[in-house]
């Protein structure tokens, strides 16, 4: 993974990216290059568009739309809703009551 990251690295700084330069990196990161694994990296890699792949990577990464409720499921919740504001006000007019029996 981390001959990879070197070559996203290099191209992140607009840098070529080959064997040399892949070596560099890996070499500066303190990993040991496998100069036959650099070679198959930069050879997998000519004529990629790195910016085109990462952006077909990316894309699905991102999360997915929110799947929308059921319509007897989105009743429901309107239904509690409705019951929670019902016992809400029921609540608050008690407590009314036993004010006013405060001040007689």
């Amino acid at each position: 993974m981390e001959y990879v990251y070197a070559a996203l690295m290099l191209h992140s700084a607009g840098k070529k990216v080959d064997e040399k330069g892949v070596t560099a990196v890996l070499k500066a990161a303190g990993v040991k290059a496998d100069e036959s694994r650099v070679k198959a990296l930069v050879a997998a890699l000519e004529g990629v568009s790195i910016e085109e792949a990462i952006v077909q990577v990316a894309v699905p990464a991102v999360a997915p739309a929110p799947v929308q409720a059921a319509p007897a499921e989105a009743k429901e919740k309107e239904e509690k809703k409705e019951e929670e504001k019902k016992k809400e006000e029921e609540a608050e007019e008690t407590g009314m009551e036993g004010l006013g029996a405060l001040f007689g």
